[in-house]
């Protein structure tokens, strides 16, 4: 298993797979310092009615941090997929998983190997970044949010359950589809849990249940919520009410249940894969 994870990062090193993604993270976290530059130096030209009571500050920062996580959440999710895109379909095609699965490890160890070596690269790659990200905002506008590391956590947690279900899809479907079927999915949980956080502020319980369904569906999106949460709990008064409209700042699905779910989902999913694995005719 040990050979097959080096062989795994091995990979995407000689496909140049972290060169394209360590260009883009500097990119990102560039413009995202030089938009905390600007973004507190104007602070003060804000045009708040007095009557409106709202802590621009804690506003301005809370946003922007939820707006780097969406960020970092995309960058994580765009290297899980091309880390496990063709794991099982793409190598099955080439002729390299079949003198693999027979001797010495077998096709589960095989796909575990797989999932640990992508998982592990993109976890840490994401809480790193989203470390970097609240250092930056907090240094240019001198604001912390109460808990720095359990939202690094949640968002390291969401990008793992990303990593499974594009290892699932790799078992079924080829490199290209797998890869377009796990962005829809995303983009998808996400459109749903921006909605679902405009009618909750609004009072819609309607599309609020059905939004929650599919974050439970597709639980990083409901680990991102509650990351979200997490990162806004310190805000009180209209300050949260406006940060609870989205889509930065609002989540609604959080707690332990959410993540104890995300733990069974991923538990099920590799079940799943493994399965499946199983009876693919190579």
């Amino acid at each position: 298993m040990t050979t097959i994870i080096r062989y795994a990062i091995g990979e995407a090193v000689r496909r140049k797979v972290f060169l394209v993604v360590i260009v883009l993270t500097a990119i990102f976290l560039g413009l995202e310092a030089l938009a905390n530059h600007y973004i507190f130096n104007d602070l003060n030209n804000i045009g708040v009615p007095e009557d409106v009571h709202v802590d621009t500050r804690t506003f301005a920062a809370t946003f922007v941090i939820g707006m780097s996580m969406f960020a970092t959440l995309f960058l994580g999710t765009v290297l899980a997929v091309f880390l496990t895109l063709g794991a099982v379909s793409g190598d099955a095609e080439r002729g390299l998983l079949q003198p693999l699965v027979v001797r010495p490890i077998g096709r589960g160890s095989m796909l575990f190997a797989r999932f640990l070596a992508a998982a592990g690269v993109c976890s840490v790659y994401v809480f790193l970044v989203y470390i970097v990200s609240v250092v930056i905002t907090g240094t240019e506008g001198s604001w912390w949010p109460n808990d720095i590391v359990t939202p690094g956590l949640l968002l390291a947690g969401a990008v793992v359950v990303m990593t499974a279900m594009s290892l699932l899809g790799s078992v079924f479907l080829g490199a290209t589809a797998n890869g377009i079927a796990i962005f829809m999915l995303f983009i998808g949980g996400l459109v749903a849990g921006l909605l679902g956080t405009i009618a909750h502020a609004l009072g819609s319980q309607t599309i609020s249940h059905w939004a929650t369904i599919a974050a439970y569906a597709l639980p990083f999106e409901a680990l991102y919520q509650d990351a979200l949460k997490q990162i806004a709990s310190g805000t009180t008064g209209f300050t949260s009410f406006l940060l609870r409209l989205g889509p930065f700042g609002g989540a609604y699905n959080s707690g332990w249940s959410v993540r104890l779910w995300a733990a069974a989902y991923l538990v099920v999913v590799g079940a799943v894969a493994i399965t499946a694995f199983a009876r693919r005719d190579l």
